[in-house]
């Protein structure tokens, strides 16, 4: 695949892919507790991850410096974020709300991207980032539940800034780093975190059922394999903010796999949502 078609082919892949993590966690919710499913995911992620760095004889980060920024992109864009929202939902927070605190992660982006990375928002960039969140907003609306936890939501939050300071770590750190290499040392660092998190948390329960077992192939190779690939890719080359906008599309997509797999039924306001969505992405996305 030449360098120009992966250009145009990841953001649409990676939005397609990254959708799926919601139909993985809603699949697997019988089976097994979070953490632990997650802590499984990276582990297997690590060993795949191993063998394509030795058959490719990819370069192992030389410095402890190549090493700190990988894991410590690791702990941010995996452990702390998906270890939170997992919590956060697990602890009562709807997956709506949670939806909605993961669609401020735009805006937060756009707000420390020029004091950190130097990158100047545009207005048009704005403009796109407020369409994009209003229609992901549209989008979980009728997924909304009236409890909410503190302690959840806050947890929520900080799962939220977590990949949003992850992206822009990466950005600063991963510029000339094996993508192969980078993403292995990230997902030891992301074990390493959700060990202590799973202990204190869960009893290590997993049921190995076919649609686990199913879910768990995808995970790695779908999920942690190619969706985390294309995310590392895009921060390489494209602003943080316009990749963070990309996820405004994730619940669109989410919903529509829903709708399909599990006969979950789409309002018109969700259909509305969608186009704001994807109308808000173009603006933003727009050269």
């Amino acid at each position: 695949m030449t360098s120009s078609l992966l250009t145009r082919l990841a953001p649409p892949l990676f939005v397609v892919i990254w959708a799926t993590g919601f139909i993985v966690a809603r699949t697997i919710a019988p089976y097994a507790e979070p953490l632990t499913f997650l802590l499984v995911r990276y582990l297997l992620a690590i060993l795949v991850l191993v063998l394509v760095v030795l058959a490719m004889r990819a370069s192992w980060p030389k410095t402890g410096r190549e090493w700190r920024d990988g894991l410590v992109a690791g702990v941010l864009l995996h452990g702390f974020y998906l270890g939170g929202v997992f919590w956060a939902v697990k602890h009562g927070l709807p997956a709506g709300i949670m939806a909605l605190v993961a669609g401020l992660q735009p805006l937060v982006t756009g707000v420390l991207a020029e004091p950190l990375l130097g990158e100047q928002v545009s207005q048009r960039r704005w403009i796109g980032i407020g369409l994009g969140f209003i229609g992901a907003g549209l989008v979980v609306l009728p997924k909304l539940g009236a409890g909410v936890p503190p302690l959840a939501l806050g947890v929520g939050l900080l799962a939220m800034l977590s990949i949003t300071l992850g992206t822009i770590w990466q950005k600063r750190t991963g510029a000339s780093a094996d993508l192969r290499v980078n993403a292995l040392v990230q997902y030891i660092g992301a074990a390493v975190v959700t060990v202590p998190m799973m202990l204190l948390s869960e009893q290590g329960h997993m049921e190995f059922t076919l649609p686990l077992w199913l879910s768990l192939i995808w995970a790695v190779l779908g999920l942690s394999i190619g969706a985390i690939g294309l995310l590392l890719y895009l921060i390489r080359h494209g602003a943080v903010v316009g990749v963070a906008t990309l996820l405004y599309l994730v619940p669109p997509v989410s919903a529509l796999m829903a709708y399909a797999l599990f006969g979950e039924t789409l309002s018109a306001i969700q259909i509305v949502g969608m186009g704001c969505a994807a109308l808000g992405v173009a603006v933003a996305s727009r050269t």
